[in-house]
């Protein structure tokens, strides 16, 4: 990377191409050359490079060498010429970083100097959830913390390390985004001021999926630059230049790109063995009549019944009462002070004390835990009681104490004129909810040992029942 402002831009993934036979030759248009004369300048020569015309015949031998060197980065038949190939190569979502062979280090050998690396993500980008983009992030970066000894810590204020946004053209870096497609995101290599900054283009349709652009593949790639990482020639490497979607499920650093930064930060070492727990406290009896229950959800088609380090799940097709310590599913989560599920995302929150988890199936979502402060809940909160995401509204209720609030999950704050107390605004479930979960249509509240079946769209309880009732015991 060059000294002072100028911004090092980066975009995806691994194009492999295949010729067979003669390279198709074209007669080039001024704005093929035009094109070719941008691109090269910007991505194969630190001078730039003048195409070759009437006017400017002694750039001849500068235009074809630089043509040369990008043709044979990119494994194209190497002629000097414009030719189809070589513009359809240009006219691929690209990375605006010189090119180098192998993985590459940015000039002086930037790198950071902690084990610990903060980032904030400042604009979001309306195409995904707020929530998404977290998790997503989070991900991005675990591929680099698996491999070196850095860590990454989300924060929401303040001043980060490296401080992300989503925004389109000018953003204030010197380097304007070009629309949809071209250059997908750019980044700088770490240092202070604007060092390890991650920009993405707003105008690209950010996805999770093989369409549009991947979040996760763009992302992974931009925090390689974040952390020292230039371009590699090798097509398999997550720092090649251009960008193609490839399988995201259970990815792993490639060799090339794990090399390299291995070479700036050194290896992790295995996370030592914990000490051996105590002896787990007796499992609570589920046929108890004095049965409470700590929380309860739904999640992918099952129920979840929580107390003290223990859960029981209720298949929806019958298969009896499962029971579990919930840390030999989620190693790191010992008690569950409130849950629900949020299906659009296919994705169970798992409250604990002043934070929470995010969890799918049997597999803690990377990022977590998180602080309890996301839901936009006073300072003086320091623990939920229950939670329960009601699909008739697109709301969560999260309960505390004699109060609850309505919390929009797509916008990721409460809801105006809360908090309310439960006896007013839910009127015939009491004052106080120790549990609650979605089934069929109806919400279940639990407070101490018994439990109210509400319609919610009427606001009227229709019947107590015990909690033991979904236990399976005569």
């Amino acid at each position: 990377m060059m000294e002072g402002a100028l911004i090092v831009k980066s975009v995806i993934i691994v194009v492999i191409l295949t010729h067979c036979g003669a390279v198709p030759t074209i007669s080039p248009s001024p704005e093929d050359i035009s094109k070719a004369q941008d691109y090269l300048s910007e991505f194969f020569s630190d001078v730039g490079v003048r195409a070759p015309d009437s006017k400017f015949r002694s750039s001849l031998d500068s235009f074809e060498d630089t043509l040369r060197k990008m043709q044979e980065f990119f494994r194209l038949e190497v002629t000097g010429q414009l030719d189809t190939n070589t513009l359809e190569v240009m006219s691929r979502s690209r990375c605006g970083f010189t090119d180098v062979k192998r993985y590459g280090h940015f000039d002086g050998g930037p790198r950071w100097d902690k084990t610990e690396i903060t980032y904030r993500i400042t604009q979001y980008t309306p195409d995904l959830s707020r929530r998404e983009v977290d998790a997503t992030i989070a991900k991005a970066l675990k591929v680099y913390s698996d491999v070196i000894p850095l860590d990454f810590k989300q924060i929401r204020r303040g001043t980060a390390d490296i401080m992300i946004m989503f925004k389109g053209q000018s953003h204030g870096d010197f380097a304007p985004f070009d629309g949809e497609g071209g250059v997908l995101a750019h980044a700088f290599s770490p240092g202070e001021g604007n060092g390890g900054d991650t920009h993405f283009d707003e105008e690209e349709n950010w996805t999770l999926t093989s369409a549009g652009s991947n979040l996760f593949l763009v992302a992974a790639h931009e925090f390689g630059h974040a952390l020292g990482l230039s371009h590699s020639q090798e097509p398999t490497a997550l720092l090649f230049p251009t960008y193609q979607y490839v399988d995201t499920k259970g990815y792993k650093l490639p060799d090339d790109d794990r090399q390299g930064v291995q070479a700036i930060y050194g290896v992790r070492q295995p996370a030592p063995q914990p000490e051996p727990k105590p002896t787990p406290d007796p499992v609570p009896d589920r046929c108890s009549q004095r049965l409470m229950f700590d929380a309860a959800t739904t999640m992918q088609g099952s129920l979840y019944f929580f107390k003290d380090r223990y859960f029981w799940k209720r298949a929806s097709s019958w298969e009896g009462i499962a029971v579990k310590m919930i840390a030999s599913l989620w190693p790191r989560i010992t008690n569950v002070d409130a849950a629900y599920e949020y299906k659009k995302s296919n994705t169970t929150i798992l409250f604990e004390g002043d934070h929470y988890w995010g969890v799918r199936g049997s597999t803690v979502l990377p990022g977590y835990p998180k602080p309890l402060s996301d839901f936009d809940l006073p300072s003086s909160v320091s623990k939920v009681d229950a939670a329960i995401y009601n699909p008739i509204t697109g709301r969560t209720l999260l309960f505390v104490k004699n109060k609850y609030w309505s919390y929009n999950e797509r916008r990721g704050r409460k809801d105006p004129g809360f908090p309310k107390l439960i006896r007013r605004g839910l009127p015939g479930i009491g004052s106080r909810v120790d549990a609650a979960f979605e089934n069929r249509g109806y919400l279940y509240f639990s407070s101490g040992v018994k439990q109210t079946e509400y319609h919610y769209q009427r606001r009227r309880a229709l019947r107590t029942l015990l909690n033991k009732a979904w236990m399976d015991c005569n």
